[in-house]
């Protein structure tokens, strides 16, 4: 039995989300079924981390193991590839990797873009794949109020109510809000994430933007660990899933 790391890229536009379920089509049920397809059995596929619907992937990573030998990194990503048609998703690698790679446990930081784009003009190219706020934002603003949240929290007040993680606290790495003309992103990192944190997050700090909180309101959200406390969450359109570091 031989271990492959995938590297993916997907539009979630069209799926339920990473995991398999019984309501719709997902990223992990396509990329099964292509196994399946393409080696006459089933084989598990194991994601770095569940996505939800509607987000994106530049570079989520999996891995699974095949008993058949017939397949080195690149013949597996063509045929996956081949298999995966006309699904949006794409294997950008293969690569072989040691028996007690879990792409999941083993990995040892995740990168979070968000996309906003900050226009009256409707979307076109960027529709599906990105916030649009029509209210100018503060940029500067809207980085200062990211500031307190760096570091170790609790973060109870930006976690999603159905979170299953075993405790609220986590370590933000980085949070930086960039302008590139029409277009605002919001970087974050950290080793894991709450279910819905960057997006709680996101929504709260665009209220910074409009002028509707200071960036001690943010921080008194924080501390007041509590999710009516904070912002809304954004839509799940402007989110992509980077990078997994290990």
């Amino acid at each position: 039995m031989a271990r492959f790391k995938l590297t993916l890229e997907y539009d979630g536009a069209p799926f339920v989300g990473w995991q398999r379920q019984d309501n719709g089509p997902s990223v992990q049920a396509a990329l099964e079924d292509a196994l399946r397809a393409l080696t006459g059995r089933a084989v598990e596929v194991v994601g770095a981390g569940r996505t939800d619907a509607g987000v994106h992937a530049l570079g989520q990573v999996a891995h699974i193991d095949l008993a058949d030998e017939r397949f080195d990194g690149r013949k597996l990503r063509e045929a996956l590839n081949y298999h995966l048609k006309p699904a949006p998703i794409a294997v950008l690698a293969a690569a072989p990797a040691p028996a007690d790679f879990h792409a999941r446990f083993s990995a040892t930081a995740r990168a979070y873009l968000y996309v906003i784009v900050n226009r009256r003009a409707p979307l076109a190219i960027d529709r599906g794949r990105a916030w649009q706020v029509r209210q100018p934002l503060d940029v500067a603003a809207m980085a200062a109020a990211a500031e307190p949240l760096l570091g170790h929290h609790d973060f109870t007040s930006f976690r999603a109510a159905q979170c299953q993680a075993k405790s609220p606290c986590k370590t933000l790495d980085r949070l930086t809000v960039t302008r590139e003309g029409d277009e605002i992103h919001i970087e974050a990192g950290a080793r894991s994430f709450l279910h819905h944190q960057v997006r709680n997050i996101v929504g709260t700090l665009k209220w910074v933007g409009e002028g509707k909180w200071t960036a001690r309101e943010v921080a008194a959200a924080l501390a007041a660990r509590d999710r009516a406390a904070a912002g809304p969450t954004a839509p799940a359109d402007g989110l992509y899933l980077v990078s997994v570091a290990y």
